[in-house]
């Protein structure tokens, strides 16, 4: 397997700007396939996200949103629907609700869903990831706490479960003595009235929601689907439990609560070309203005681009980045804009 710095120094050896987005694109293309063939010939679909290298993004370039429905209808068609899926996942989370929606879409397109955490699938991730009818994890592989976060405030959000067991001891403590009714009056005002039940109904929304598809999906069958399935709900939304949502739940504590889990080392040579796609990935994030990308393994992509304020190199002088799609009648692809795409046909005519 290629480590990253090989393929670092690969890529740094094609001197041509757009040379180096046609190698990466080919790359990527070339080890996706390799895992739809490792597993049987199903199709594959790569869902990345470059939080790590640019956490300064804004929160829809880096998040699972409502957007992303127009990056999987355009790279998921023209797949055959018979031949399942498996999705190469890498993510800190986002929108419940975009999550819940995302999994309706793929769950209408395949009968059998395998997800693959190469590192990282927090928050929403993790309830995709348990929407699955397995997950596939290597030791350095995690899953996290699902339990919604609630703003209270300009940018600063807490656990719903927070919330709700901060009114259950201010509750008490004021029944068992009045005179702490005082002291828990500007705390609570600063909540706001509603809020208590904003988090109870994210909590349940949230929870039933994913015991749901553990219980259709990943247990599907079993005598007992619908109580494992709120078994395991309950432990990944148990923030009293977890103490910090970005909390690491590693594959053997998923596995010990009742996750089909499936050893990413167990096949040395889909585990070189999970890790090389996500290295290849990585690249893509550090070297270009990418910040999420989606990706199938005949190579249909769609892209999120995102520029740091202020950066002397800017997205149209550095096109090193997967190659645009043309829209098609599956959905509307993301494509570089006018200025990118003449930037880019001007280092061709300079080579």
């Amino acid at each position: 397997m290629p480590a990253w710095n090989e393929l670092l120094a690969e890529f740094a050896s094609i001197s041509d700007l757009a040379d180096r987005g046609k190698w990466l694109s080919e790359q990527q293309s070339h080890w996706l396939s390799e895992i739809g063939r490792l597993r049987g010939g199903r199709n594959v679909l790569l869902y990345s996200s470059g939080f790590l290298q640019k956490p300064q993004a804004p929160p829809q370039n880096l998040q699972i949103v409502h957007e992303d429905i127009n990056g999987l209808m355009s790279v998921i068609f023209g797949m055959n629907w018979d031949r399942h899926l498996t999705v190469v996942l890498h993510t800190p989370g986002g929108v419940t609700n975009a999550a819940e929606t995302i999994v309706s879409y793929l769950r209408s397109k395949f009968t059998h869903i395998e997800v693959i955490v190469p590192t990282l699938a927090m928050s929403a991730g993790t309830m995709i990831s348990l929407s699955a009818d397995r997950v596939v994890m290597g030791r350095q592989s995690q899953l996290g706490p699902i339990d919604p976060q609630m703003p209270v405030g300009a940018g600063r959000y807490v656990s719903a479960v927070a919330i709700v067991d901060q009114f259950e001891t201010a509750k008490a403590e004021i029944l068992a003595n009045l005179s702490a009714a005082h002291v828990w009056a500007p705390i609570l005002q600063s909540l706001g009235p509603a809020l208590l039940q904003e988090a109870q109904n994210a909590l349940a929304y949230g929870e039933s929601m994913v015991a749901r598809w553990l219980a259709s999906y990943m247990f599907k069958g079993t005598p007992d689907a619908v109580t494992r399935g709120l078994r395991v709900a309950g432990h990944f939304s148990d923030a009293s439990t977890h103490k910090s949502h970005g909390r690491r739940i590693d594959r053997d504590e998923a596995r010990l609560q009742g996750v089909v889990i499936e050893d990413l080392e167990d096949d040395q040579d889909l585990q070189e070309a999970v890790l090389t796609a996500y290295h290849l990935t990585t690249i893509v994030f550090e070297q270009s203005p990418t910040t999420k990308l989606l990706m199938s393994a005949t190579g249909r992509q769609w892209i999120k681009n995102w520029v740091v304020p202020d950066q002397h190199v800017s997205a149209t002088r550095s096109p090193v980045g997967p190659a645009p799609v043309k829209p098609s009648p599956g959905g509307v692809a993301s494509p570089l804009n006018r200025r990118q795409r003449r930037a880019a046909e001007s280092q061709k005519g300079r080579r």
